[in-house]
């Protein structure tokens, strides 16, 4: 192993399929929450949007939890409203929050404004209202390498990344994003009691294989600041 290589940092879980996969990250992530509950009044759980998350929240929404005891938010939003067939809170409402799952109480990053800028503040007050660190973080990963709304090329993207940072919270623009984002900034997905890395298909392992190793354009990924600066080997869950 070089000295930049960080494929130490993928503590790799991997699975036949997509559907097994998904009811293995819905166990240990009801098991993180449970313990939580355990401990504290509230958990808080922060999860990702995109395709491949889908079978993984309906697994997750039908674990034996107390619900109303727990917060779930997103890692990353599009500037859409929730009807719009792209807003991660949608996909979050008709995959997670239903049946005892609806009991939960979500906090969406989306504000009815014109530009994420305008609404910072307001997801700003939300998020300082949650007892973080989060208690679970489940994060996804783009053909580009990007994770949350790191996009190679954003506006935004050096901040995004600082892990020295006080920012919870920032917008995010990128020739890659489609619509301006809002993301959460890489210190509190650190942060978290249990962060997760969910992706599948022989394409993302071999993007993640080349971030970890810093290969070519592996060394810019976003994803390779994340296996930098994880407090521990991140849990992969990778099926193809």
């Amino acid at each position: 192993m070089t000295e930049s290589d960080l494929s130490s940092q993928i503590a790799l879980h991997a699975f036949a399929d997509s559907d097994t996969l998904a009811r293995a990250l819905a166990d240990a992530v009801a098991t993180n929450l449970r313990s939580a509950l355990q401990e504290r009044d509230s958990a808080s759980l922060a999860l990702s949007g995109g395709n491949t998350p889908k079978a993984f929240m309906r697994a997750l929404s039908v674990q034996p939890l107390d619900w109303s005891r727990v917060v779930v938010t997103l890692v990353d939003e599009r500037w859409v409203a929730e009807d719009n067939a792209r807003s991660n809170a949608r996909l979050l409402r008709e995959n997670l929050l239903q049946g005892p799952a609806a009991a939960a109480r979500f906090l969406p990053l989306y504000r009815d404004t014109g530009t994420p800028e305008e609404a910072l503040d307001d997801v700003e007050s939300d998020l300082a209202s949650l007892a973080l660190p989060f208690d679970a973080v489940v994060l996804g990963m783009g053909n580009d390498g990007h994770t949350a709304s790191f996009f190679p090329g954003g506006d935004r993207l050096a901040e995004a990344l600082d892990p020295d940072s006080s920012l919870r919270v920032l917008p995010m623009r990128a020739p890659g994003a489609g619509e301006p984002r809002i993301t959460l900034a890489l210190p509190p997905l650190l942060a978290a009691r249990h962060l997760y890395l969910h992706v599948e298909g022989a394409q993302k392992q071999a993007v993640l294989a080349q971030a970890a190793s810093g290969t070519g354009e592996g060394a810019a990924y976003p994803i390779r600041t994340v296996l930098r600066h994880a407090r521990s080997p991140l849990a992969t869950y990778w099926c193809a």
